[in-house]
């Protein structure tokens, strides 16, 4: 939209009030899409099956505290060619950065498990303990995910049952990413679609700013502040 892109020439050095870059954009008849693609919604639900954590959480997304609170889940694809993708990131409420993600033709504990350790092993440095929230799927009940995070001395926080505004984070951004992936086109095979989405977390993480982060990408942000900490 408008605002980003006031913000992005701002970065370029060049001052133009939003409001130019709005007449500008309407004379030249860009707009930003909306999504229309009916996503696929994965619920990995099973009932209690293990631990399940308070919401220590509760919707309390926002801190000032890099790696204090992180958010995962998993959401589904389905390719052209019939075959599901699954997809399993670990996000950063700080700054929205995806701090690992894991990709894979079944949501298995593995897809889940193996994000969560590289996660965790990139913030085990950190001032401020962790809390690691997510919904009540049984790959975050199961024992090996709780033992993981009491090895790392990490809270475990979850969503109500059913209530998918606990973890909005999340949410906003797998609608973000089916949002401005594919712009409408067709899924593809399994491997092209992999290759989409792990350009878009590099895309994503790196180069696309966002407003609340003063104009700055999730990294360049996290950069600022921590030098501006220093």
């Amino acid at each position: 939209g408008y605002r980003r892109i006031k913000l992005e020439l701002k970065n370029r050095g060049s001052k133009v009030n939003h409001k130019k870059v709005q007449r500008i954009m309407n004379k030249l008849g860009l707009k930003g899409d909306k999504f229309k693609r009916k996503s696929r919604k994965y619920s990995s639900y099973r009932g209690t099956i293990g631990t399940v954590a308070k919401n220590r959480i509760n919707r309390r997304f926002h801190t000032n505290r890099c790696h204090q609170k992180l958010a995962t889940d998993i959401t589904e694809f389905k390719c052209s060619d019939g075959v599901k993708l699954y997809f399993n990131p670990i996000m950063d409420m700080f700054n929205g950065e995806i701090l690992s993600y894991g990709i894979g033709m079944r949501p298995t504990l593995e897809l889940a498990l193996k994000p969560l350790e590289e996660a965790l092993e990139i913030v085990k440095v950190s001032k401020y303990r962790t809390t690691v929230h997510s919904d009540q799927g049984w790959q975050y009940q199961h024992n090996k995910w709780v033992k993981t995070l009491k090895e790392y001395r990490v809270y475990q926080s979850m969503s109500r049952k059913g209530n998918c505004l606990d973890n909005s984070p999340m949410e906003n951004f797998f609608a973000l990413v089916k949002q401005e992936m594919y712009y409408g086109e067709a899924l593809c095979s399994f491997e092209e679609l992999k290759k989409r989405i792990e350009e878009y977390i590099d895309y994503y993480n790196n180069k696309r700013i966002k407003q609340k982060l003063a104009g700055m990408s999730p990294v360049q942000y996290r950069i600022h502040t921590s030098q501006s900490a220093a």
